[in-house]
């Protein structure tokens, strides 16, 4: 059976006091609204409709590798409005399932035990019991524990107030059925608009099955109408990494304070401190560990590397057995060879580091291309940019390079070659021999410094 997933994202979302649309704001560093198409393309043979309206056009640009039929509501009038502007594009022999931009953890385990209950005499819907159930509609059931209508919060008598089960807004539904529905809805209620949870009495009168399926917990189900509301599903989601996290392995010292915004791999006996932040796709080999205070994104950590506190890693493959930091950058395209060093305040750009090499304190290595078991003395940099363009440096194996040395790119310094300390390197020193390229030292006698006035 073909399916139809419709995606509303049309509100304003002003509760947000934001510039940007409500569903772009980000959970676990990705957009809500793309967090949930991601999960609806997991569902096989289904076509995406994206409903937008307030700020459409930023919706719009930010999900179209989607590849979803963009339905605009630029007066939105409910959900039921939404639906029905959809329903010229639903196949009638198929099934839709209606989910929200501002609802993002939903699971595609969840939907599919949905689908799995689809047939063209069934509407499933999703619901949750809730302690508190404020603000949601209210699942009406007969005297055989069958649903027979939904009923807004606003519009609920003080028995129907006090049912626990409430709506998630999630269902599907024969389309054949629903364009029949959605055609008939009208807008008499306290809110003046035309509600889609009408259609559940319209199944019911019509003797369709309503049958129910559960969330694995409440997050899965929550939406986001404010930055409070937003703060709280964030936790949410980092809670539930983190337990994914320790049971595939990873020793965590406070699960309470990690984040990760977006895709972390961890091999086995990882170790991760506090406050530690991992963006993009990050993959930490076996025995890794993560000093406190630590941001990775999109990068490869070696088996069995240390990374010291207050390390930045970006768009940098790093090998095995390495020691990074404390308080070093990897900034992108870096590549360290196994067992390479790179120490306290190093910053290292574009540049390949050889296996065993090592790069300790105060040095900027950019546009390099350094060999194996290259020593590098404190304050050395490279001079990769002449103002318009940037140059290489390259560096051969077992090179020694003095402390407060410049290399001026593009320099070529090769094999087992030492450079004097204070250097200033313009030209190519070749195989084993010994640079110096600094002033002759002066010392005057009797010299009278300045004296304040």
């Amino acid at each position: 059976m073909t399916q139809d997933i419709v995606i509303l994202a049309a509100g304003k979302g002003s509760r947000m006091k934001s510039a940007f649309s409500k569903v772009l704001h980000k959970v676990g560093g990705i957009a809500m609204v793309r967090r949930v198409l991601t999960t609806a393309n997991t569902l096989p043979d289904s076509k995406l409709h994206l409903v937008v309206g307030h700020q459409g056009e930023q919706v719009e640009a930010n999900c179209q590798d989607f590849s979803a039929n963009i339905v605009w509501q630029n007066d939105p009038q409910g959900t039921g409005d939404a639906l029905r502007r959809v329903a010229p594009f639903l196949q009638d022999d198929g099934v839709a399932l209606t989910l929200y931009g501002d609802v993002p953890l939903i699971r595609a385990s969840t939907l599919t035990k949905m689908t799995a209950l689809s047939t063209p005499n069934t509407l499933v819907l999703l619901t949750i019991k809730l302690d508190n159930p404020t603000g949601y509609g209210r699942i009406v059931r007969d005297d055989h524990g069958k649903v027979t209508a939904i009923v807004e919060q606003k519009d609920a008598s003080v028995e129907q107030l006090a049912i626990q089960e409430v709506n998630t807004g999630i269902l599907l539904a024969p389309n054949h059925r629903l364009k029949v529905w959605l055609a008939a809805l009208t807008n008499t209620n306290a809110q003046g608009e035309y509600y889609l949870t009408d259609v559940i009495a319209m199944a019911a009168r019509d003797g369709l099955d309503i049958v129910t399926v559960h969330p694995e917990n409440e997050a899965e189900v929550a939406g986001v109408n404010d930055r409070v509301q937003l703060a709280a599903l964030e936790r949410d989601w980092q809670h539930q990494q983190a337990i994914q996290l320790m049971q595939n392995g990873a020793t965590l010292l406070d699960p309470s304070r990690i984040d990760v915004r977006g895709e972390l791999i961890t091999g086995h006996d990882v170790i991760i401190d506090v406050n530690c932040v991992f963006e993009g796709k990050v993959v930490l080999g076996n025995g890794v560990e993560i000093g406190p205070n630590c941001h990775l994104k999109d990068c490869v950590i070696g088996d069995n590397t240390i990374v010291k506190s207050h390390t930045l890693i970006d768009d940098s493959q790093v090998g095995e057995s390495c020691d990074i930091g404390p308080f070093a950058r990897l900034r992108p395209g870096t590549q360290l060879s196994n067992k390479a060093k790179i120490g306290n305040f190093v910053e290292t750009k574009k540049a390949r580091i050889g296996e065993g090499s090592k790069v300790n304190h105060l040095s900027y290595i950019g546009d390099t291309d350094m060999g194996a078991n290259v020593n590098v003395g404190a304050g050395t940099i490279t001079c990769n940019y002449d103002g318009v363009n940037k140059h290489l440096t390259q560096v051969g194996d077992n090179v020694f390079i003095g402390s407060n040395t410049s290399l001026v790119a593009p320099v070529q310094v090769a094999e087992g070659a030492t450079i004097a300390a204070g250097s200033t390197i313009t030209k190519q020193v070749n195989e084993k021999q010994l640079a110096f390229a600094r002033a002759r030292q002066i010392n005057k006698d009797n010299w009278i410094g300045p004296v304040k006035k």
